[in-house]
């Protein structure tokens, strides 16, 4: 896929001021510093379009980008960010929820994990709950260039097999680099491959 344009659309605090149309949406989401408005940004080849930030947990909406004037990259708050109040903490997993079970215009979720760490029982918790809730989903492990592509393939094939004491089949995933473009093409020609197929089905 070939990304002629990438322009910020909306930011919603509920699903039902999301936009009003038809078009597919892919929404990414992941814990706090997985480097998501990296990744975004890196898929993108648009480095101010998603808002990076030193300070974790920044993301409080539900930020749409209308891509190639077609779809939408949907930028998701971050789970379990410690610092938050559990006020806003409760608010924002109730907006992320209601989101991802009630949006019909989302085909695909892209779980963010940083390849560097052993699973997390919150990234593992998440995942096994839109299994449960059968949301289309994908697993993006960032941060590749940190470990080097050899170490991250064999960390993420070790994170996957983990996931086999629960799930039959494994969900697809990608490993990336924000930095190095690093498994860009793979993650674009998936989202086109669900375009094509709902567009032809």
């Amino acid at each position: 896929m070939i990304i002629k344009t990438a322009e910020y659309s909306i930011s919603s605090p509920t699903v039902g001021q999301c936009p009003n149309d038809t078009k597919n949406e892919f929404a990414f989401i992941g814990r706090s510093n997985v480097g998501k408005s990296s990744l975004i940004n890196m898929l993108c080849r648009h480095r101010g379009l998603a808002k990076t930030s030193a300070t974790p947990g920044k993301t409080l909406m539900i930020n749409h980008f209308i891509i190639n004037k077609e779809w939408y990259l949907v930028d998701l708050p971050g789970y379990g960010f410690a610092k938050r109040s559990k006020t806003v903490q409760q608010k924002l997993e109730q907006m992320i929820a209601g989101y991802i079970l009630q949006r019909q215009q989302l085909v695909c979720t892209f779980v963010l994990i940083d390849v560097r760490h052993d699973p997390q029982l919150i990234d593992r918790e998440f995942i096994d709950w839109l299994g449960e809730s059968n949301i289309p989903f994908a697993i993006i492990f960032t941060k590749a260039d940190k470990l080097g592509i050899v170490k991250a393939r064999a960390a993420a094939s070790a994170w996957m097999e983990k996931m086999r004491d629960r799930w039959e089949e494994l969900p697809p995933y990608f490993i990336t680099s924000s930095d190095k473009a690093i498994g860009r093409d793979e993650v674009l020609d998936y989202i086109e491959s669900i375009n094509n197929e709902l567009a032809n089905g």
